[in-house]
Parts: C-alpha cells; sequence; structure tokens
C-alpha cells in the first residue's frame, strides 16, 4: 500500500510539472531520474532512445532502451518513432536529447520527454 502512495505521489508530481513546465507548450519536457522511473512505472507503453555510441549502450543502460546513435538520430528518428509514442531520449549528459526532443516537437510529435543529466546523472537500474 505505502509503494502506490508513492508512485502515486509521483506521478502527480510529474504531472504537476510537466504541465507547470514552460518547455511542456513545445511537447518536450525534461525530467530527472525519479520521474523517468515514475514514466517507466506507470504501465503505459514508453520508447527509451539512449543516443550515445554503441559500446557505451552496449556498456550499460537503461533497461528496455534502443540505441540510436547521435550521429545518425537526426535521419533516424522520424523514420523510426512514431507521434503516438511517448518517447525519452538519454545521452551522456542531456543536451543532445533537448536538441533531438526539439526536433521531433517541431514535427508534431506531442509526448517527448528528455532526461536531465543523461546517463552521469542516472541512479535507476542499469543493464547490460
Amino acid at each position: 500500500m505505502k509503494t502506490l502512495v508513492i508512485c502515486a505521489a509521483a506521478l502527480l508530481w510529474g504531472a504537476f510539472l510537466v504541465l507547470a513546465s514552460p518547455v511542456a507548450a513545445s511537447g518536450l519536457v525534461t525530467v530527472d531520474g525519479g520521474q523517468l522511473e515514475a514514466l517507466m512505472a506507470d504501465g503505459r507503453p514508453l520508447v527509451i532512445v539512449d543516443v550515445r555510441e554503441p559500446e557505451l549502450f552496449a556498456a550499460g543502460r537503461i533497461r528496455g532502451a534502443i540505441n540510436i546513435p547521435y550521429d545518425d538520430a537526426r535521419r533516424r528518428i522520424l523514420k523510426e518513432l512514431s507521434p503516438q509514442d511517448r518517447i525519452v531520449f538519454v545521452c551522456h549528459g542531456g543536451p543532445m536529447g533537448d536538441e533531438l526532443g526539439h526536433l521531433l516537437a517541431e514535427n508534431g510529435y506531442p509526448t517527448i520527454y528528455n532526461l536531465k543529466g543523461g546517463m552521469k546523472k542516472w541512479r535507476g537500474e542499469v543493464v547490460r
């Protein structure tokens, strides 16, 4: 029961931040690790796109993430990602995900997130 209350509180806080964020109007919302964990736990599909180099992705990534390396991402993401998906970008430290998120937002993708601080700040589970 306590876990359910904590998850509900995290989701409500995340929803507040999404609605209150000035970036939300563009379709891109920056989330921290706790907010990403809440998104991952809410039961709705989430596409986590890790844009780091393949060797870094293979060395450790967020569970369920796919790898679209940044160097290829600008030409691939509009073809491979659906506007119907909730999409989270993950990079080394955050800026590359912001750039790609804005690209999707400019092309009508409504639900895009970027992990603040990227993998440098991620404290959740890492899989290899």
